[in-house]
């Protein structure tokens, strides 16, 4: 139900929100009621376990052309914060969710999820079965998907959704890249770190930053000579969405950047576009994973981290095991899936998984100091000064 407040009486009145139509590429359809903006939106559905964070979650560059499924029951409940966010705007493509709450409890709020989602003209659909769907989503795998509020003729939908391609393939960064470079922390910093924007999420940038460097974002065009004119002190390589396989120019960006013996620390898409300038394949996971609660295995020092995670590739084990210049230094607890790899001779290491979490647990936080050190301990042996 959407709430809205009679000045005069001081009390909320109720309104029944429209209805809307969720339809998955393999013919499933889901009725439920509008939520945000009214109209059709399209995109790959995959869902997110996190119980909280959503407003970080929806504003993740990494989610660009994904409609989200929420399995917590309630999203919106504590408002919307404009500080409290992963990009400039609102990154999905659309949201299902059980219940869209118009009310919110949290005084430092700034509006309510509505308020948001209509201004950035974000169409969603609630009172569906998300338990349903997920299982629906775990069992057939992701597949594309259609929400629409203003045209209920499924058989007009079927089409419209026929033309949307997969996401297999498909080339997104450039839609979330930023275009221009830019700097932050302090010029006078001890580490100069250029980040290679693929769709980087804000917190990557205030982690280095709190660690006393200075960072300067590059749009992922940018080419290996200008970075490296830079004279950065380590190589930032971003999250980001789509499929790393197709990013050919990408790829070869980071070959050129590894030989520059340069450390560089790659995060989910980084870390794919790692695996495959050193000849790994990717591949497209039957659901991916997403959540803010997933275990994985720090094989270097035995111990254990709950993670924050955003992916749907991951990079291909067999490879790993065949190539002699990289070695596996995270494991996924749940399915074995690779979440780190480390080069055995150079200053270069990955993870799949988001140490900066935002949201989610801060236990892979440590990542972001084994980078600084490894920038530091570089410039001694080069007899930088500092």
């Amino acid at each position: 139900m959407e709430s809205t407040k009679d000045k005069s009486t001081s009390k909320l009145k109720y309104q029944p929100l429209p209805p809307a139509i969720l339809l998955l590429e393999d013919g499933t359809v889901f009725h439920g009621k509008a939520a945000g903006a009214i109209g059709t939106t399209t995109g790959e559905i995959c869902f997110n376990t996190g119980m909280t964070g959503y407003q970080e979650i929806f504003t993740d560059p990494s989610y660009y052309g994904q409609i989200l499924t929420a399995t917590n029951v309630h999203i919106g409940n504590y408002g919307i914060k404009n500080e409290e966010v992963e990009s400039a705007s609102i990154k999905i493509a659309g949201l299902v969710c059980k219940k869209f709450s118009d009310v919110y409890s949290r005084l430092q709020a700034d509006k309510s999820i509505k308020e948001y989602f209509i201004e950035q003209h974000i169409v969603g659909i609630c009172e569906v079965d998300t338990r349903a769907i997920v299982r629906h989503i775990r069992s057939k795998g992701a597949m594309n998907a259609i929400i629409s509020s203003d045209n209920l003729d499924i058989e007009s939908l079927k089409k419209q959704l026929a033309k949307v391609p997969s996401m297999e393939g498909l080339e997104l960064s450039s839609k979330v890249s930023t275009k221009e470079a830019y700097t932050s922390g302090d010029a006078s910093a001890s580490c100069k770190v250029a980040l290679l924007d693929f769709g980087v999420k804000t917190n990557i940038v205030r982690c280095l930053v709190n660690r006393g460097c200075f960072v300067k974002v590059f749009p992922m065009n940018t080419s290996p000579a200008e970075i490296l004119a830079w004279n950065p002190d380590g190589i930032m390589l971003s999250n980001g969405p789509g499929d790393p396989s197709v990013m050919k120019n990408e790829i070869e960006t980071v070959k050129a950047l590894v030989e520059s013996n340069t450390p560089v620390f790659g995060i989910c898409l980084g870390h794919q576009l790692l695996a495959l300038a050193f000849g790994l394949k990717t591949y497209k996971m039957h659901n991916g994973h997403r959540g803010i609660n997933h275990p994985v295995k720090n094989l270097i020092t035995g111990k254990c981290e709950v993670t924050s995670q955003n992916h749907g590739f991951g990079v291909k084990a067999d490879d790993v095991q065949k190539n002699k210049e990289l070695e596996v230094t995270h494991i996924n607890l749940n399915d074995q899936t690779i979440e780190g790899l480390r080069h055995v001779t150079k200053n270069v290491f990955s993870v799949q998984y988001h140490p900066e979490a935002s949201p989610g647990p801060e236990d892979s936080r440590y990542l972001f100091d084994n980078f600084v050190e490894m920038m530091m301990r570089t410039r001694k042996e080069k007899k930088v000064p500092a």
